[in-house]
């Protein structure tokens, strides 16, 4: 049997101005038909909801959403980008996928006419009966969400990762798991990955563990300001209770203003210092030994910071293992359970993933590095010099400190995509000159190894989003991948 810090909190008490228990019967629309809009529309249907489920675009979208829905009732499915015809005015409820900006015609259209806006999050909230632990932040979401649900299961715990997630062959909507879960006994702990779009429209979301990883610039197309994106990023902590738990990243300024700023449920800090401040609890790293200390308790020693594997380099990988740890204890993990899962990690498909050696040349697929904090920090953490390939779609980002860790770092550095003008004159601007254009990512690929010797790196490090060019970032990743193995046929010939 396990012992649980947290509460298991069951189904989310009902409020606001819709129920779960007022949907049957009722018109809802269902905003965007990818993941999270598909799993929101089938399971409103199914509890008899007239559910609406629109898209602005038929492909790939309506392919994928019969396939999963062509058994559910009272459902329609339209390819509209009108407001009026997505969200009629007898709409009851309002569920947008998290790619549906708060400014769209359609939700705005939703806000003057009074209907509740759920995104699918919160839906599930209101479903879930399992324990969860959230993780949100601006970099080391994807990693600490695995790196947590891998330590759960080595000590005995069943965990399901979930959320926003997306690693090759982890595809789980929140809902999806919320429900599935609920067919299982024990109860497995909800380990979802949680982005800033998911917590736009939460009321009653409420994890027993929330985790903020840290905040930097990202999504700067979207949000009106940085304060603005910090402030969604915190609605993790919004509706928690006193006796659930918020674990924060201390060296991070705009996530530990959050956590000074105070939460409603009990607060756990890690940082790299070698001791937390005076009164705080949390982990850190002591004597080069990750140390978790908890309220009422004794410290205790993890593992030394040179068990970590190839597979979490870098400072930034530290904070990922001490925030997971600290969630894992909370959720019953012993020391040794959390050492094992660590030391026995692989690489997050698309971060900082070793595709392959060639001749001496490391070959590392990082397309999950999408803006310019994620850059900085992975280019940090190689050990080898690189020739980087760098660019994509503009999040409206400053590019300028990625220049110095390239001086450091880069040998050459590639760009690619829409934002590569703006890249290269930022480089050029702060002094670093050692650019390349290229037409395509294959190209690049290419050009990098003409321009790499033994002993260096190859590292798609795009600090971009990837929608100039491929349909998201593991189509670009898969793109790397096949270009090197490309490259690796023609050397075979």
């Amino acid at each position: 049997m396990r012992t649980m810090w947290c509460s298991s909190t069951a189904m989310a008490a009902a409020g606001g101005a819709m129920r779960l228990e007022d949907i049957p019967g009722k018109k809802i629309s269902v905003i965007g038909a990818r993941r999270s809009g598909i799993a929101a529309a089938r399971q409103l249907s199914q509890i008899g909801a007239l559910v609406t489920l629109s898209d602005a675009n038929v492909v790939p979208a309506f392919g994928s959403a019969t396939n999963h829905l062509s058994e559910a009732e009272n459902l329609n499915l339209i390819v509209t980008s009108d407001p009026e015809v997505a969200v009629s005015d007898d709409t009851s409820l309002i569920v947008p996928s998290p790619g549906v900006p708060r400014d769209s015609p359609m939700l705005i259209r939703g806000q003057n006419l009074g209907i509740p806006i759920w995104s699918e999050i919160e839906l599930a909230e209101r479903f879930r009966i399992s324990p969860m632990a959230a993780v949100t932040g601006t970099n080391g979401k994807t990693t600490t969400t695995i790196l947590l649900a891998s330590m759960l299961l080595e000590a005995g715990i069943e965990a399901i990762p979930c959320g926003n997630v997306s690693a090759d062959e982890i595809k789980c909507t929140l809902l999806d798991a919320a429900l599935s879960a609920k067919e299982t006994d024990p109860q497995p702990i909800l380990v979802a990955e949680i982005s800033s779009f998911q917590l736009e429209w939460v009321d009653q979301f409420a994890p027993d563990v929330a985790i903020l990883t840290n905040i930097t610039p990202d999504h700067m197309n979207r949000y009106a300001s940085f304060e603005d994106y910090c402030a969604t990023k915190s609605r993790i902590f919004a509706a928690q209770k006193s006796e659930q738990w918020a674990i924060i990243g201390l060296d991070n300024e705009a996530s530990r203003r959050i956590g000074e700023a105070g939460v409603p449920s009990r607060l756990l800090w890690f940082s790299n210092e070698t001791e937390l401040p005076e009164g705080l609890y949390g982990g850190h790293v002591r004597d080069n030994i990750l140390t978790v200390v908890l309220p009422g308790k004794e410290p205790v020693s993890l593992f030394p910071v040179s068990l970590l594997p190839p597979s979490l380099p870098g400072a930034h990988s530290i904070q990922n293992v001490l925030a997971a740890s600290l969630a894992a204890i909370l959720l019953g993990a012993d020391a040794f359970s959390i050492q094992r899962a660590v030391t026995q990690f692989k690489c997050v498909p698309h971060r900082m993933e070793i595709i392959r050696e060639m001749q001496g040349v490391r070959f590392i697929n990082n397309s999950m590095c999408t803006n310019a904090a994620a850059a900085v920090s992975s280019l940090q953490g190689l050990d080898r010099p690189a020739v980087v390939i760098m660019g994509g779609a503009g999040k409206n980002l400053d590019y300028l400190p990625i220049a110095s860790v390239l001086k450091e770092k880069a040998k050459y550095t590639i760009l690619i995509g829409q934002v590569a003008d703006e890249m290269e004159s930022c480089f050029n601007d702060a002094g670093y000159s050692q650019t390349r254009r290229a037409d395509s990512l294959s190209t690049a690929v290419s050009m990098a190894w003409d321009l790499a010797s033994r002993g260096d790196c190859v590292i798609l490090c795009p600090a971009s989003a990837s929608f100039d060019m491929f349909r998201d970032f593991e189509a670009r990743g898969e793109a790397f991948r096949d270009a090197v193995r490309s490259l690796e046929e023609v050397q075979k010939r």
